[in-house]
């Protein structure tokens, strides 16, 4: 980790804030650079602040920190801090970077910035971008796989992996990151609609309205459809002019 990292911490309890902010004292490439209690003031410190770590608590008063995610554009990195457990599959389903239980353990927290500083310098820089006819040799499940790209229909966050399905049915996880997914596949042939979830444009079907302000894109042989908020919508409709 060669700078030093911003962080925000998203939570309704004032006494949690106060610990956090101690316990990262001890972590002098951590800089807590903005504090919020709510899902709307929170918005506001991302869009002002611009971090590059967030610490967000799940269960606050109106909206949840998932809903905070579906609400405005979030590049930072996600750590959930909660008293609760039950939320840890979603939490990865999401592309968290780690899930913290309340009360902060030390050692818990440094082992969370340690995968922090890893990703830091595993970001790719100046690799080169595929082709839609490129083949990628991957391990998927327990087996090496050539794939066409053009062949992917989803990519999604699994944890530390991501999960890969193909057009001809092919799934399964592999050890390339989210961000490794989006540095390297093609922009004309695929499209982030969700923090986890890379899509494939000719695989679109259709796009409809769904409730609270949120859309169903239905790909071509996938029977479920992947639910996006309008955020993610406007920029798929740009894409699809």
């Amino acid at each position: 980790m060669n700078k030093t990292l911003r962080a925000l911490i998203v939570d309704d309890e004032r006494l949690a804030r106060k610990d956090l902010i101690s316990l990262l004292k001890t972590h002098d490439r951590i800089a807590v650079v903005g504090e919020a209690d709510d899902v709307p003031s929170a918005v506001k410190a991302i869009e002002k602040l611009n971090p590059d770590v967030i610490f967000l608590d799940i269960q606050m008063p109106g909206d949840s920190g998932f809903d905070l995610l579906e609400k405005t554009d979030v590049e930072a990195r996600i750590i959930f801090v909660t008293a609760y457990d039950e939320y840890a599959i979603r939490a990865f389903e999401v592309n968290a970077l780690d899930y913290l239980l309340k009360p902060v353990h030390p050692e818990r927290l440094a082992r969370a910035l340690e995968r922090l500083e890893l990703q830091e310098k595993e970001t790719p820089t100046r690799v080169r971008k595929l082709d839609a006819d490129d083949r990628l040799f991957l391990m998927v499940g327990r087996h090496f796989k050539f794939l066409k790209v053009k062949s992917l229909l989803t990519v999604t966050a699994a944890g530390d992996y991501s999960e890969v399905l193909t057009s001809d049915g092919t799934k399964g996880l592999t050890l390339k990151s989210m961000m490794e997914w989006e540095t390297r596949l093609p922009p004309h042939h695929f499209i982030r609609i969700h923090r986890s979830t890379i899509i494939n444009l000719e695989a679109i079907d259709r796009v409809e309205e769904w409730y609270n302000y949120s859309f169903r894109v239905y790909l071509k042989g996938v029977a479920e459809p992947y639910v996006i908020s309008r955020r993610y919508a406007t920029r798929l409709k740009d894409r699809l002019g």
